[in-house]
């Protein structure tokens, strides 16, 4: 479905969340679009007129057994309202993007059996711009709805949003067993699942002190509340390690919801966004009802899904210092290329001055109970010279790091192997660019 969201070039953004996902109540007093409210009333006694993106669907075959169809249809409109795609019109195009602007990523994490997705590829690619006189198109010129307090009670549990952070943590202190959800891309996977429910979720994705991102003088400041599709256009690539990663995490569906408070807060050892952090050495803003103290990330996490954080507290933001490290990259290693959970992630931050490695910061993901920094690998590299020999004797030692398992995903030797592996695609990356 689509919901109208503060907008980053305009005032309001269409943007296309899994219905499946978001509870019913984390919509009060917003304004949302399905599938079928895309298209406009005909005449009297006239059917409705299809929507561009439903007519382009149509005919070409994009909807077959039709079960897929509204997800793809939501995801396209969203992507066809999408108001920076007119700037890449009428380029050449590739595999993923159109003459027409349109990001085939935009659709992702949705699926088809049926047309084997070339026609749903050839309807994304066929939309035009826009009319003037497109109700859904004007309606981004207007602020979308405010924010509303919510109590909602049913059967004895209660899902609740308040006005203010203060008021928030006033509850938590009163409800420290509450759920807190944002974007409820982990909760409400739980709750479909696996029938986990609550008796209190508190919801904080609509908090204005958690939706802030300041650039200052010594650091960056990311509202922990701002979903990853936000920090991604908002930031415009001025942390390059973040624009590196936003396109291998989950699909652009999740990333529409999800947050950086969110992925930080469940504690898993395989989100993607730690490993990053930790490489550029960020630090997280905790607020409960008394104040705010702000914690190296990596000394967040205590042990498997968990932290330093205690009952009644939350993320209010994440704090990436500057200046930032020139050389960084960040290796997700998973089955599939995109919208898959990682077996191994490495996020690496260099300084390299004269062909030394002054200062080196390395994330690791997927290899122990908690995300780590690579402390013996790191050590390894400073004060060396960036050459195959460094990268070789690195690599050996970054194998070593973690205490990788066995599981589904992939085994303890394979990800040793990968993180040795992932040094030396490092250097092979930079090394065209590091003075000899």
């Amino acid at each position: 479905m689509l919901v109208a969201r503060p907008g980053v070039d305009k005032p309001t953004d269409w943007v296309a969340v899994n219905a499946c996902l978001v509870p019913v109540a984390a919509l009060d007093g917003q304004e949302i679009v399905t599938a079928e409210g895309l298209a406009t009333a005909g005449g009297p006694g006239e059917p409705p007129l299809l929507h561009p993106v439903q007519e382009e669907m149509a005919v070409r075959g994009g909807s077959q057994c039709g079960y897929c169809t509204p997800g793809f249809v939501c995801s396209m409109a969203a992507e066809y309202y999408r108001p920076d795609r007119c700037a890449h019109a009428g380029t050449a195009g590739d595999a993923e993007h159109g003459p027409n602007g349109f990001d085939l990523h935009a659709l992702s994490g949705n699926l088809c059996r049926c047309t084997g997705y070339r026609p749903i590829r050839d309807a994304a690619f066929a939309v035009g711009q826009p009319a003037d006189e497109d109700p859904l198109a004007r309606r981004r010129e207007q602020a979308p709805p405010a924010p509303v307090p919510t109590d909602y009670v049913r059967d004895g549990a209660a899902f609740v949003r308040k006005d203010t952070l203060a008021e928030t943590l006033r509850l938590l202190r009163e409800r420290p067993d509450a759920v807190v959800v944002a974007g409820s891309t982990d909760w409400g996977v739980e709750v479909n699942i696996r029938s986990r429910r609550a008796d209190c979720v508190v919801a904080v994705d609509r908090l204005p002190e958690l939706r802030e991102l300041r650039v200052e003088s010594g650091h960056v400041e990311i509202g922990a509340a701002l979903t990853l599709t936000e920090i991604e256009r908002r930031l415009d690539g001025r942390v390059p390690l973040l624009a590196e990663l936003f396109p291998q995490f989950a699909s652009r569906l999740v990333r529409n919801s999800a947050t950086l408070g969110g992925n930080l807060g469940t504690g898993s050892p395989i989100g993607d966004s730690p490993p990053v952090l930790l490489a550029l050495e960020a630090s997280l803003v905790l607020a409960d009802a008394d104040g705010e103290r702000e914690v190296p990330l990596a000394q967040y996490f205590t042990g498997y899904r968990q932290s330093v954080r205690r009952p009644g507290e939350l993320i209010r933001a994440v704090r990436i210092p500057l200046p930032l490290s020139p050389v960084t990259a960040f290796h997700k290693i998973a089955k599939r290329r995109f919208d898959d959970i990682s077996s191994v992630a490495v996020a690496f931050a260099l300084d390299l001055e004269d062909g030394i490695v002054r200062k080196a910061r390395i994330g690791l993901g997927g290899v122990a109970a908690t995300p780590v920094r690579a402390l013996t690998t790191e050590a390894a590299l400073e004060g060396r010279p960036w050459t195959p020999e460094t990268a070789e004797a690195a690599s050996a030692v970054l194998a070593t790091e973690g205490t990788p398992m066995t599981d589904h995903r992939a085994s303890a030797g394979y990800r040793s192997a990968m993180l040795g592996q992932s040094l030396l695609k490092l250097y092979a990356q930079t090394t065209e660019a590091v003075p000899s």
